[in-house]
C-alpha cells in the first residue's frame, strides 16, 4: 500500500496554506508589545499563544518554578532566574509565557499546558501578580519614558521598573536615584516592592541598554542594580526577577564582551541559569507553531499524538534504516529509529538535526526564531507542491528545501551569514533554468529523475556542510540517510554523487565527503577554459589520437595492412593491390551521411585522374559524428592548460584532482574515439558500398582499433588470412588456361566477389605451393619455345620459390597432367652446353633426332635416345654484370635465373637506383620502403639530393 503524502495528513497552519507573506516579527516576539497589548495575535492573545507552544523541560521547570515562588512557597525553587540562552533560541517567548500567567491569574489555569505547569509546581492556582517589564532595545535613557503623558518621567531601569510596579508611590522611593542615574541600595528597593501581592520582574535584552549607556556610566549602575534586586528578591517569598542578559555575540565590542561576562557571572552566582529546549524538544515546538491540531490530540506529556498512516510514513522510514544501518552514520539512534521519525513527523530527522549537529555553531544562527521562519517558508512550498505539483512526498526531507525561492535563499544565507554561496546554490542545485543539478535530473533515467534525486542531493550537502565549524563536510552516510525513504535504490545515490562532482562547479570533494564553497571548484576552471580553446589546437588532438588508437601496437595484426589517415581527395589513397585501412577525419562523418557517401564513392572509383583498378582493397573506418570527439578533446586540452597556468594557486587536493582529471579524460577521448569509428565502409558484392555498423565498442575488444576492424571483418567473410587452392579452381576465370600469380593476387583486391586477403602476396604464395604438393595446381612459367619451363607439379615446393607476375601461372591439374604426359612422350633428349663468353652466357638447343621412318623427332612422342656424356668444362661459378632494361627485368629472371632459384648456390646482389625525372615524392619513397619490409628486406636506401 503506497504510503500517503504528508500534506493529506497534517495540515499547515492557514497563512501558510495560502502561502501567504511571513511577517518576519512574528518569530521574533517583543515582550514590550504584549505588556502594552500589541503585536501578533499568536503572541498577544494568551489562549492562542498557549495552544502554539509546547511546554519543552526546562520551560516547563522554570513556569513552575516561578509559579511556586509566587505562591509563596521557596523550597525547590528559585527567586532569580538568568536566561542565558544563544541568540534567538526561545528566552523572550519564556518571558511572554511568564508575562502572561502572571498577570492573568487563576483566568489562566483553563488554557492548554497550565494544568502540567499547575501540577509540577504542586500549586493549585496561579495568584494575580503586580509585574514589570524591562526591555533593554526600548528604554531610551536620555528621553526616559513619560513625562508628557501625565506620568512622571522616568531615566533609568530602576525608575521604570519602580513605576510599573507601584505607580506614583513606587517611584517617589527612587526619584532622586533616578535623576541622579544611581543604583538603589537593597533597603530602597525593598521598599518600592509590593508588600501585599506577589511581584514578577521581567528584563529583557539588557546588552542593547548596557552598551548604549555605558557612556553615561549606567552600565555599572545597571550592574549594581541587578545584583541589588538579586539579592533582595531572595529575601522574599514572593518575588521573581527573570533577566535576559544576550544580544548577539557576533554583533558584540570588546566592552561589551568584558560587561556580558561580568554580568553572567553576577546573575549565575545569585540566580539560576536556564536553556530554553533541547534538540529533541525542536520538533514538537515547531509542529506547534507552524501546524493545526485539533486539542483533544494533546496527550498527557503534552505531545500532539499522530495519526495512524502518519505511523505507517515513520514505520516504513524506520524499516529503510534498519536495513541499511551499515550505510546511515553512526550517530543515528537505529534501533529507536521509529521513535526519531515520529518525534519530527512530519519532517524527516536530518531536517531538524542539521541545526542541532551542524548550525548551532554559527554566530549569526536563531536556534529557535530563525529555524522556524525558514521552516515556514519550506512548509508553504511544499504544501504548494503537493497539490499544484502532485508531489507524493511521505515526509518533509532535507533535499526538498525550497531554494529555488528567492525569498527562503535570503532567509537560509542570512543565517549562514554567507551570501556568496548565492552563486553556487543557483550555478549547482537550482533557480536558474541551466542549474546544474535540475538539468541532470531532466537527463536522467526515470526513477531519478522523478524523484529529483540530483537536487536532492546537492541540497542536503549544502545543508550539511555549510553549518559547523569542526564538521564542515556532507559524508555520504549523512547524505544517504537524508535522501533515505522506502523505495529508494540507495545504489541511485552514488550516481548522482558522481554527476554532481563532474558538472557542479562549486562543489569539492575530498575522501568521500562533500562540500559546497564560495570557491570555483575545477569544473568552472574547465568550463572557463573550454571556451577559449582554439578549434585548430582541438582538430591537431582529435587525429593525432585517432592515428594513436589506430596505430597501438598488436600482436593480433602481424602486417599486410596498410593504414592511410585523413584522405582530403582520391590521390591521396594508393591504388595497391593491399589491403588498406582508410580512416577518415572527424570532419566527414556519417552524421552529414548523403555528402560523406558521395565522397567515399568518388575516391573508392577513382585514383587521382584514372580509374582505381584495386577498389576492393579499400576499408573505410567513418566516425558516426565528429561532435564528441571535439567535446572530449576540448576538455582535455582545457585541463592540461590549467595545469600549466594556474596548478601552483591550487591546494594540494585540487592538484591531485587536476592529475586525475587529466588522467579521466586522456581515457575519455580515447574511449570516445572508439566509440566513434564504429562503422566500416567498403564495397559489396553488388559492387555498390555498404556499412557495417559494429555497434557500441570500446578499448576491452581488442589491443587496436585495427585489430577490431580484423575481426569483425573476418566475421563477415570480408577478409581471409588464408585461401585453399580449391577456392582458385571454383573461382577459375573460364577463358584462361593459365591463369598468372599477379592475377591471382589482383582479383582479390580488384573484385568484391573475392574476399580481401592479409598479406595478400604470401598468402597467394602458400596456396600455389600447397596446390601443387596436393596435385591440384601446376605452377609454370613460359619457355622461349613456347613449352612451361619451369614445370612444378606434384611436388614440394617453398612458397618462398613462388613469384608474384605477369611471367608466372598457375593452371590446373588436367592441364598439368596433360603437359607432364606430352613431355613424357617426347623421344627427343636435351643436350645443354654452355659458354662462357665476355661475362655472357649462351645456350645451344640439342639437335633434332629422326623418327624411325626418317622423319624429324616429334616431341610428342617418346624416343629411345642413347645415353649422353655429361661435358665437364672445369667451370665452377659464373658471374655476370651488366645493365638489364626495366622492361626486360622479369623476362632475365624467368630465362636466365628462374631454373637456378630452387637449387642451392644462386646468390643475387642487386644495385639498383631509381632517379624518376622530377625527383621522388615521400609518398614514392615511403612506398618503395614498405615493399622491401613486405618482402622480408631491409629498407635502409642510399639518398641523393
Amino acid at each position: 500500500m503506497a504510503l500517503q503524502p504528508w500534506h493529506k495528513l497534517i495540515t499547515p497552519r492557514e497563512d501558510l496554506r495560502e502561502e501567504r507573506p511571513l511577517d518576519a516579527a512574528e518569530f521574533a516576539v517583543h515582550l514590550d508589545q504584549v505588556r502594552d497589548n500589541q503585536g501578533p495575535d499568536v503572541y498577544r492573545v494568551p489562549q492562542e499563544f498557549f495552544r502554539r507552544t509546547f511546554l519543552t523541560k526546562n520551560l516547563l521547570s522554570l513556569a513552575s518554578e516561578a509559579v511556586r515562588r509566587l505562591n509563596g512557597q521557596i523550597t525547590e525553587t528559585s527567586a532569580v532566574f538568568n536566561m542565558a540562552t544563544q541568540f534567538g533560541g526561545g528566552k523572550t517567548h519564556a518571558l511572554t509565557l511568564l508575562y502572561h500567567l502572571a498577570t492573568h491569574g487563576k483566568t489562566a489555569g483553563k488554557w492548554p499546558g497550565v494544568r502540567q505547569i499547575l501540577e509540577q509546581a504542586g500549586v493549585r492556582r496561579i495568584p494575580e501578580c503586580r509585574t514589570a517589564v524591562f526591555v533593554g532595545t526600548e528604554f531610551d535613557a536620555i528621553q526616559g519614558r513619560g513625562g508628557n503623558d501625565g506620568t512622571p518621567l522616568r531615566k533609568t531601569p530602576w525608575g521604570e521598573i519602580a513605576w510599573q510596579l507601584g505607580g506614583d508611590n513606587a517611584f517617589k522611593v527612587v526619584t532622586q536615584h533616578d535623576a541622579d542615574g544611581v543604583a538603589p541600595g537593597g533597603d530602597v528597593i525593598h521598599k518600592f516592592l509590593p508588600k501585599d501581592q506577589p511581584c514578577l520582574i521581567l528584563m529583557d535584552e539588557l546588552m542593547n541598554f548596557i552598551s548604549r549607556g555605558r557612556k553615561m556610566g549606567l552600565a555599572a549602575q545597571l550592574y549594581n542594580f541587578l545584583h541589588n534586586l538579586s539579592e533582595t528578591a531572595r529575601g522574599m517569598n514572593n518575588v521573581v526577577l527573570v533577566a535576559s542578559i544576550p544580544a548577539s555575540l557576533l554583533e558584540m565590542s570588546q566592552e561589551d564582551e568584558a560587561d556580558f561576562t561580568r554580568f553572567k557571572k553576577m546573575l549565575d552566582r545569585v540566580g539560576k541559569p536556564i536553556l530554553m529546549s533541547s534538540e529533541s524538544e525542536s520538533a514538537e515546538i515547531i509542529r506547534r507553531r507552524l501546524f493545526e491540531w485539533d486539542d483533544d490530540a494533546v496527550g498527557q506529556n503534552g505531545k500532539v499524538a499522530l495519526t495512524r498512516q502518519a505511523q505507517e510514513v515513520c514505520r516504513a522510514y524506520a524499516d529503510w534504516v534498519m536495513d541499511h544501518r551499515q550505510q546511515v552514520p553512526g550517530w543515528f539512534p537505529v534501533d529507536q529509529a521509529l521513535d526519531t521519525f515520529k518525534d519530527a513527523y512530519p519532517f524527516h530527522p536530518m531536517v531538524l538535526s542539521v541545526f542541532e549537529r551542524k548550525w548551532q555553531t554559527l554566530p549569526r544562527f536563531q536556534r529557535t526564531r530563525g529555524v522556524l521562519r525558514m521552516l515556514a517558508l519550506w512548509v508553504a512550498k511544499a504544501y504548494q507542491e503537493g497539490y499544484k505539483e502532485g508531489r507524493r512526498d511521505p515526509l518533509i526531507g532535507l533535499g526538498s528545501a525550497p531554494l529555488e525561492d528567492s525569498m527562503f535563499r535570503s532567509v537560509l544565507l542570512e543565517q549562514l551569514d554567507e551570501s556568496r554561496l548565492e552563486a553556487a546554490i543557483t550555478t549547482d542545485i537550482c533557480g536558474k533554468p541551466d542549474s546544474h543539478a535540475a538539468r541532470l535530473d531532466q537527463e536522467a533515467v526515470e526513477a531519478i529523475k522523478k524523484s529529483r534525486l540530483h537536487r536532492k542531493a546537492g541540497t542536503v550537502i549544502l545543508f550539511e556542510s555549510n553549518g559547523g565549524t569542526t564538521s564542515d563536510e556532507a559524508t555520504v552516510p549523512e547524505i544517504r540517510l537524508a535522501l533515505g525513504e522506502p523505495d529508494l535504490d540507495s545504489g541511485n545515490v552514488d550516481t548522482v554523487l558522481e554527476a554532481l562532482v563532474t558538472h557542479c562547479y562549486y562543489l569539492g570533494v575530498q575522501k568521500n565527503k562533500y562540500r559546497f564553497s564560495f570557491t570555483p571548484n575545477l569544473n568552472k576552471m574547465l568550463a572557463d577554459r573550454r571556451a577559449s580553446i582554439d578549434p585548430r589546437k582541438i582538430e591537431e588532438t582529435v587525429r593525432i589520437e585517432v592515428q594513436r588508437v589506430f596505430s597501438l601496437n598488436d600482436p593480433t595484426v602481424q602486417g599486410g595492412v596498410e593504414r592511410r589517415f585523413f584522405p582530403e581527395r582520391s590521390s591521396d589513397v594508393p591504388n595497391r593491390p593491399m589491403l588498406t585501412l582508410v580512416i577518415l577525419g572527424p570532419d566527414k562523418s556519417l552524421a552529414d551521411k548523403a555528402v560523406t557517401l558521395r565522397e567515399l564513392e568518388t575516391m573508392t572509383r577513382e585514383c587521382g585522374a584514372s580509374s582505381r583498378t584495386f577498389k576492393s582493397a579499400l576499408v573505410w573506418c567513418v566516425p558516426d559524428t565528429a561532435a564528441a570527439l571535439e567535446n572530449e578533446a576540448r576538455k582535455l586540452l582545457a585541463w592540461q592548460e590549467i595545469k600549466e597556468d594556474e596548478a601552483e594557486h591550487l591546494d594540494e587536493n585540487q592538484r591531485r584532482q587536476l592529475e586525475d582529471n587529466l588522467k579521466k579524460s586522456k581515457r575519455d577521448l580515447q574511449e570516445t574515439v572508439w566509440r566513434a569509428y564504429r562503422y566500416i565502409v567498403l564495397l559489396g558484392k553488388d559492387n555498390k558500398l555498404r556499412i557495417s555498423d559494429m555497434g557500441l565498442v570500446n578499448s576491452s575488444m581488442a589491443h587496436s582499433m585495427t585489430g577490431l576492424i580484423l575481426q569483425q571483418l573476418k566475421k563477415d567473410g570480408e577478409v581471409e588470412a588464408s585461401i585453399s587452392p580449391n577456392f582458385l579452381l571454383r573461382n577459375w576465370p573460364p577463358a584462361f588456361t593459365e591463369w598468372s600469380t599477379k592475377s591471382i593476387r589482383d582479383a582479390f583486391f580488384a573484385s568484391p566477389m573475392f574476399p580481401k586477403l592479409l598479406n595478400g602476396e604470401q598468402t597467394v604464395k602458400d596456396t600455389v605451393a600447397r596446390g601443387i604438393q596436393s596435385k591440384m595446381l601446376g605452377y609454370v612459367g613460359k619457355g622461349s619455345k613456347g613449352g612451361y619451363a619451369p614445370f612444378h607439379f606434384a611436388e614440394e615446393l617453398s612458397p618462398l620459390d613462388v613469384e608474384i607476375s605477369d611471367d608466372m601461372f598457375v593452371i590446373k591439374k588436367e592441364t598439368a597432367e596433360a603437359h607432364k604426359k606430352a613431355e613424357a612422350g617426347s623421344k627427343n633428349a636435351e643436350q645443354t652446353s654452355a659458354s662462357v663468353i665476355q661475362g655472357q652466357i649462351s645456350t645451344v638447343s640439342p639437335p633434332t633426332v629422326p623418327n624411325s621412318d626418317g622423319k624429324s623427332g616429334s616431341p610428342g612422342k617418346q624416343i629411345d635416345l642413347p645415353s649422353v656424356p655429361t661435358i665437364k668444362t672445369g667451370v665452377t661459378a659464373v658471374r655476370w654484370k651488366g645493365q638489364v632494361p626495366p622492361q626486360k627485368w622479369m623476362n632475365f629472371y624467368t630465362k636466365v635465373l628462374s631454373r637456378y632459384a630452387a637449387a642451392k648456390g644462386l646468390k643475387i646482389n642487386l644495385d639498383v637506383e631509381v632517379s624518376p625525372e622530377g625527383g621522388l615524392t615521400k609518398h614514392q619513397m615511403d612506398e618503395i620502403k614498405t615493399a622491401l619490409r613486405e618482402l622480408g628486406l631491409s629498407d635502409d636506401m642510399e639518398v641523393s639530393e
